[in-house]
């Protein structure tokens, strides 16, 4: 097995001709919000993949093996609800409307210009189809938001962050988010 301990988020500071040549590991998302999983590449190789607690994986990273050899990261298609607003009657405002609803129940949801996307629900999707949206079960790689902090805000870890008013009193305070 080949161990996997480091991410380059969307292959930063990688030479796209090198991104394109490695070995590639296709992932649903439940796998990729987890720090510690096995995998197999696009070359039958075992990969062990072991990332610092929290760490999200996207489609698009780069995994790096203890042999120095590139693993590209794509996000797999799996069953997703794709939420419209009604072609009829509805507008952008009716996307707004259903996304801030979703939020509010602390759903994991890919935000796009013309739709929204989420994990199945049955009981979330009448609530969209009450509120006139039109909901569409589709097989399409599922990318949510990481939430304010980023990424590992969403996966229910604690953090500090410091701020400053600007007038000589900076200071941190850590807070929990336990989503």
């Amino acid at each position: 097995m080949i161990i996997c301990s480091k991410r380059m988020p969307q292959g930063q500071g990688l030479a796209q001709v090198l991104i394109r040549r490695a070995a590639s590991v296709t992932l649903d998302w439940d796998t990729r919000c987890k720090s510690r999983f096995d995998a197999t590449d696009s070359t039958g190789r075992q990969l062990g993949v072991f990332l610092p607690r929290g760490t999200v994986v996207r489609g698009g990273d780069v995994l790096v093996a203890e042999d120095g050899s590139l693993v590209r990261v794509e996000a797999a298609p799996q069953t997703v609800l794709r939420i419209t607003a009604c072609a009829e009657h509805g507008s952008p405002f009716d996307l707004m409307r259903a996304a801030y609803h979703l939020g509010n129940r602390h759903v994991p949801i890919e935000l796009r210009p013309d739709h929204l996307k989420i994990e199945p629900d049955h009981v979330l999707a009448e609530m969209l189809r009450a509120m006139h949206m039109t909901v569409s079960e589709v097989q399409e790689p599922f990318e949510p938001e990481g939430g304010a902090y980023g990424d590992n805000a969403m996966m229910g870890h604690d953090h500090g962050h410091g701020h400053s008013h600007g007038h000589g009193h900076g200071h941190d305070h850590g807070h929990s988010h336990g989503h």
